[in-house]
């Protein structure tokens, strides 16, 4: 049965949530075989492959962007595509993809941050709060995984990963005013791939003796978390406000958590648990609010007494 149009922008959101929440597992898996540069570019690889498959195929191709737009998509594909994937890799060395996922999540709240600085939304004391128990959660899985430099080093580049996802998003949905997802999408995942480069000798010197398993996980890193996914994300972000999506990704840190438990062996310290529950709960407070209806619905049962 084929999706109503009005239910496609959910099911996008829903794909991509479900191939970021496997992106983890999988860069976890490939990493212990690829370095983070050279994963980050043969992924890129894939992706850009992939998606300009996807462009030449289309019936009609739209202009491309000129100027500081395309210069804006091209900065935002080396952000998100380029740092992003470094920053992910070498965290996932450090830290099981659980945790890593855990601390990406951090990033709705960061978004808040970015609307408020630059789209004059200010900083309400909701948001305020939220931070502040998120982070708190970042520091009890700092201290829960190990009190080694590495470990210390996962967490820094878990949140870097976080900050570059949030600067991500934000700039694209400002962006996607001007351009279309799949060209942005396929512009970007060019970016980034260039960006990329100078890993190139580290990939052809670790494809030969990579084992055929990796190098098919490298692939579809290439094709579903990337290509597919991003394209899916672009379409939702094109018609939801960019909080409201970033919403949706609170359903990433429980997917890998299960998914890395069953396909890894990989289960979070118990405290690590307990302080990605306080960053969601973090998230959660400072982006979700609560509706209108709600509220006037809670105080209808006072008035209809009174009335009585």
């Amino acid at each position: 049965m084929v999706p109503a149009p009005r239910s496609l922008p959910f099911v996008a959101a829903g794909i991509t949530v479900l191939l970021w929440a496997s992106a983890f597992v999988g860069v976890r898996a490939v990493g212990h075989d690829y370095s983070p540069g050279a994963l980050a570019l043969g992924r890129q690889l894939a992706g850009t492959a992939a998606l300009t498959l996807v462009v030449l195929l289309r019936p009609s191709r739209p202009a491309l962007p000129r100027g500081r737009v395309l210069a804006g998509v091209l900065t935002w594909g080396v952000a998100w595509f380029g740092l992003y994937n470094l920053a992910l890799n070498t965290a996932e060395r450090h830290l099981d993809a659980g945790t890593t996922a855990l601390l990406v999540n951090l990033a709705p709240v960061l978004i808040g941050v970015l609307a408020g600085l630059l789209l004059g939304e200010g900083f309400p004391r909701r948001l305020m709060i939220g931070m502040g128990i998120a982070f708190a959660g970042v520091l009890l899985i700092a201290t829960t995984t190990g009190s080694g430099h590495r470990d210390l080093t996962g967490v820094l580049l878990g949140l870097a990963a976080a900050l570059l996802y949030a600067v991500g998003a934000t700039a694209q949905k400002r962006l996607l005013t001007r351009v279309d997802p799949m060209t942005m999408t396929w512009l970007g995942c060019v970016a980034g791939t260039v960006f990329c480069l100078p890993f190139a000798p580290d990939l052809i010197g670790t494809l030969p003796d990579a084992p055929a398993s990796s190098t098919l996980g490298l692939l579809y890193l290439g094709v579903f978390p990337t290509a597919i996914a991003f394209l899916t994300w672009g379409y939702a972000l094109s018609h939801f406000p960019a909080g409201r999506l970033a919403a949706t990704t609170y359903a990433i840190p429980p997917l890998v958590v299960l998914l890395s438990w069953t396909l890894l062996g990989e289960v979070p310290a118990p405290l690590a648990f307990a302080g990605g529950a306080l960053c969601l709960t973090g998230v959660a407070f400072a982006t979700i609010r609560r509706r209108p209806a709600q509220l006037s619905s809670s105080r209808r049962p006072a008035q209809l007494s009174g009335g009585r």
